[in-house]
């Protein structure tokens, strides 16, 4: 069910249960601003989350309210684990769904890396 992207964050939200450690993830990667896990429903051979640690609904939320340096720390990691996972070279995807009309699921910001073989192209 899709969510939408602005609005107060739900601390009980399945990302919020999985930084707190109250459900197991398997994790990629973890620094001071994010943690990265394997999807348990993967699209592409490679599909990682990455979630930062603070508490942001979606994209909206992140853009207006996080620091310069959180947000730079959020897309630093995320080019260092598409770098440690192998994908620069064949490339990869770094998406992120905002809101109702783009079919957010888990109200917390988060990105999706995926990559590992040749993904389709988006629709026009």
């Amino acid at each position: 069910m899709a969510v939408h992207g602005t609005g107060s964050y739900d601390p009980d939200n399945i990302f919020a249960k999985i930084l707190r450690g109250d459900i197991p993830c398997k994790k990629v990667f973890e620094n001071e601003w994010v943690l990265a896990f394997h999807d348990i429903a993967p699209k592409a051979p490679v599909h990682v989350l990455i979630i930062p640690k603070k508490a942001y609904v979606s994209f909206i939320d992140f853009s207006k309210n996080a620091s310069v340096e959180e947000i730079a720390g959020v897309m630093q990691s995320a080019g260092r684990i598409a770098a440690d996972l192998h994908l620069e070279q064949a490339g990869y995807r770094l998406i992120t769904n905002a809101g109702q009309n783009a079919g957010q699921e888990v109200p917390h910001f988060h990105l999706h890396l995926m990559g590992g073989k040749a993904l389709p192209a988006f629709p026009a």
